[in-house]
């Protein structure tokens, strides 16, 4: 299964995320969607799993979970808006990790680029960074990735300006 990561977008869609999802199965989104008009775009285009973040408000939260539990090709996953990273976990993450002991773990809200493999919880950790306009990022990123067999391939990191690619 091919899958396009993204958070962060904060009510922006960007006509350049059709072309580097075109070819995913799925769109997962791990929160501040920011506005219904980019659910309605995401969800017409590819079939979506996302979870609301600390910036959406009530038509999002009603649309979205906080956390969201799945399994993917034979992976747990577990996503949610905030999370940290390894070795910094938000605290209110850690009762949903040791429940549900996910193998990949994505979150948002940083608008920081984090993959890392937690050796402690023997997990895949993927925060995409900011997709969106908003924030402090000078390079605005993506990622996509396929899952075969319980296994993470072809994991690439798509970072786009402002102006162009």
């Amino acid at each position: 299964m091919k899958i396009g990561l993204l958070s962060d977008t904060h009510a922006w869609w960007d006509e350049r995320f059709n072309k580097h999802f075109s070819e995913c199965d799925e769109i997962w989104h791990a929160g501040d969607i920011g506005s219904e008009l980019v659910a309605d775009t995401m969800e017409a285009f590819k079939p979506v799993r996302a979870v609301y973040g600390n910036c959406d408000g009530y038509p999002i939260r009603l649309r979205y979970p906080r956390f969201l539990f799945f399994e993917c090709e034979g992976m747990k996953v577990l996503m949610t808006h905030i999370g940290g990273y390894p070795g910094r976990y938000a605290p209110e993450i850690l009762k949903e990790l040791n429940q549900y002991r996910p193998d990949l773990f994505i979150c948002g809200h940083s608008h920081i680029l984090k993959v890392k493999y937690d050796r402690t919880r023997h997990l895949m950790h993927i925060n995409p960074g900011a997709a969106g306009l908003q924030g402090f990022q000078l390079v605005r990123t993506l990622v996509r990735f396929d899952i075969n067999a319980g296994k993470i391939e072809n994991l690439d990191v798509i970072e786009l300006n402002n102006h162009g690619a």
